[in-house]
């Protein structure tokens, strides 16, 4: 798969409330369908789907520990996400500074007049 295919997959998943909290809870360890549910007011079947997509995005993946299925995080596509967020955030870094630098010159001087006695 091509890294803007994942993206575009990573940056959808993320898209959603759920998932996005679906993967704060696996970000502290591994968790099973019925573990993950818990703190949602919807079914387990919806869960699941909005699971597959996580593994559809590779941010999820399960394992198989006898009659368990844990699911777990898998950071190297958030690590993905986060590198071409920061490629971008640096770009505006950039402008921003030039801006300022700009908005520094444009700054009226301070007058140098003599002050007469009177």
């Amino acid at each position: 798969m091509q890294a803007t295919n994942r993206l575009d997959l990573t940056f959808a998943a993320l898209a959603d409330p759920t998932r996005r909290a679906i993967l704060a809870r696996l970000a502290t360890g591994e968790a099973t369908v019925t573990e993950l549910a818990e703190p949602f007011e919807m079914s387990q079947p919806a869960i699941s789907k909005h699971l597959k997509v996580l593994e559809r995005a590779g941010l999820v993946s399960v394992d198989v520990d006898a009659q368990r299925r844990p699911r777990k995080l898998e950071p190297k596509r958030l690590e993905e996400a986060v590198d071409w967020i920061e490629r971008y955030r640096r770009i505006f870094e950039q402008n921003y500074q030039r801006l300022d630098a700009l908005l520094e010159e444009l700054q009226p001087q301070p007058s140098r007049r003599k002050r007469t006695r009177r």
